[in-house]
């Protein structure tokens, strides 16, 4: 068992940051897969996201404080193309009075540079900023 309590796998979801309460909760859909994180050094963070046809590889740091933070890279070839996203999020504090409670990372993800879209002829543009979360799977 780590003392990191980053490290392991965790099933992540972004939504885009849009204030119309009646839009449809599956159009806010950013992304979603399962992050890793590994055993390193105690301020380094190192892994992998991925889900479905796409893995970027993670490289970045943590941070010990209430919260604790960190702050991380994914870079990968994704359809012969580079994907390039940064993110930064906070782990969730334990409630005294919690039930089931389970670690959570929450945060902030951009698309850092453009790739392709979802579908043909299209791009999805750099800049974008999403909100995520990350609940513990293990």
């Amino acid at each position: 068992m780590s003392d990191n309590p980053f490290v392991g796998k965790w099933t992540y979801r972004s939504l885009l940051n849009d204030p119309d309460v009646n839009k449809d909760f599956n159009d806010l859909e950013f992304g979603r897969g399962t992050i890793e994180i590994d055993e390193d050094a105690m301020q380094i963070l190192a892994g992998v996201i991925g889900g479905p046809g796409w893995s970027l590889k993670l490289k970045g740091s943590r941070e010990y404080g209430t919260p604790m933070r960190v702050r991380f890279q994914g870079v990968g070839i994704v359809n012969g193309e580079q994907w390039i996203y940064d993110y930064e999020g906070y782990l969730v504090n334990h409630w005294p009075n919690g039930v089931q409670q389970r670690p959570a990372i929450v945060g902030s993800v951009i698309r850092t540079i453009p790739h392709s879209g979802g579908s043909p002829g299209t791009v999805s543009p750099a800049g974008v900023v999403a909100s995520f979360y990350a609940v513990k799977a293990e």
